[in-house]
């Protein structure tokens, strides 16, 4: 699966196109918490999250996240998408619960 098909996926919005859409997605994360998320996300993976802030992005790039799945609609502020191009971070987002995304990837992930 690579970035591409994140962004194919039923009610999944693009935020923005400075990224490598054949970046490969290996595997999903879902946390809040962003210490757990340096401690323990796999590089390559998406990160599914309601945090949608700079401090997201500089921990996704920290654990080489290859994007980042903002739920529940959250907005996402200028100054994130700003940093996410900087650092060629993919954000997506989706009104799916972390649940559902998460679900949504794992099958994605493991068909």
């Amino acid at each position: 699966m690579t970035l591409h098909d994140i962004a194919a996926l039923d009610s999944v919005e693009t935020l923005h196109q400075d990224f490598d859409a054949d970046t490969p997605v290996t595997s999903g994360y879902t946390s809040d918490l962003l210490s757990d998320v340096m401690a323990n996300a796999a590089e390559g993976c998406l990160l599914i999250t309601i945090q949608a802030h700079n401090n997201t992005i500089a921990v996704a790039a920290l654990s080489g996240a290859a994007g980042i799945l903002v739920c529940n609609n959250r907005p996402v502020p200028d100054d994130m998408l700003d940093s996410a191009r900087r650092e060629r971070i993919a954000i997506f987002r989706t009104p799916r619960t972390q649940f559902e995304a998460s679900c949504m990837l794992g099958q994605q992930i493991g068909a």
